[in-house]
């Protein structure tokens, strides 16, 4: 492997200089939404700082010598602090390091990329981005449920369901997204469902209205609750629907029936080994 190519692809990708930083997606979790550029990354950085998303068969893709430090936050566990990880990463830039800050999903959608590159620039540090594939949108993908369609809606809205203290956003004005978004797309979510719904429910939103939560998005372990935003909290648990999550709301998740591509291989992958 070169440093202008992968493999026989002959791409002009990237040169990893010294005492750079590169941000990136890793998508939501199956390593065959990695970029190129992602790939290209991982093949020359001299260290991985990596979230706790980011599954071992990606990291196993890094160079045999590269150092890997896990920077990972994960709600309710002791976590590292987000200001000493961007002192981290200036400090490995400034000791001459190619440093890959690796995350899931894509650095800059709730995945604190601005933050980082913030800390970058206050430090002199140079720096590249490499979006990843959201899991608000390959995830939804990968449980067969698509953001938008033409009959369904022209707007979507995402969101986070807890802020920087980890409760349920303030900020977030429920009542208008509820009026005003036909597809609503939660990240980090799970855990304050109930208060979550009790506001899109006083916002104007149906209890009937469908909704899906999806688990583990695009791995092995993945698993979808069909539900409805009346009845959310109690399938959820019923379902055993475990963080990390996707949640939709919306006329959208009706599609599943029709779009679950990934329910259909496994069921043909299950019917040949059982013949």
């Amino acid at each position: 492997m070169t440093a202008s190519s992968i493999d026989h692809l002959g791409l002009d990708l990237p040169r990893f200089e010294p005492g750079w930083v590169w941000l990136c997606g890793a998508g939501p979790g199956d390593p065959g939404l990695l970029t190129l550029h992602a790939v290209n990354g991982l093949r020359q950085a001299d260290v991985l700082v990596y979230d706790a998303l980011v599954g071992p068969e990606i990291l196993g893709l890094a160079r045999p010598d590269a150092l890997l430090e896990y920077a990972g936050k994960r709600g309710g566990k002791p976590s590292p602090r987000q200001r000493d990880i961007s002192l981290r990463i200036v400090e490995l830039a400034k000791a001459g390091k190619r440093v890959l800050r690796l995350k899931g999903g894509d650095p800059f959608v709730f995945g604190r990329g601005g933050e980082e590159a913030l800390s970058l620039v206050e430090a002199g540090v140079p720096f590249r981005v490499l979006p990843g594939i959201s899991a608000g949108i390959g995830g939804l993908a990968y449980a067969g449920i698509p953001c938008t369609h033409r009959e369904t809606n022209s707007v979507v809205t995402f969101l986070t369901g807890h802020d920087a203290t980890g409760a349920t956003p303030d900020g977030i004005d429920w009542a208008a997204v509820a009026r005003g978004s036909p597809v609503i797309v939660m990240y980090m979510a799970l855990k304050h469902l109930d208060e979550i719904r009790r506001r899109l429910l006083a916002g104007g939103r149906a209890a009937a209205e469908p909704m899906a939560i999806v688990s583990h998005a695009s791995l092995p372990e993945q698993q979808v609750v069909e539900t409805t935003l009346g009845t959310c909290v109690e399938d959820a648990a019923a379902g055993g629907a475990t963080a990390p999550a996707m949640i939709v709301l919306g006329e959208v998740v009706r599609l599943r029936s029709a779009l679950d591509w990934l329910g259909a291989i496994r069921a043909r992958a299950g019917e040949r080994a059982g013949a």
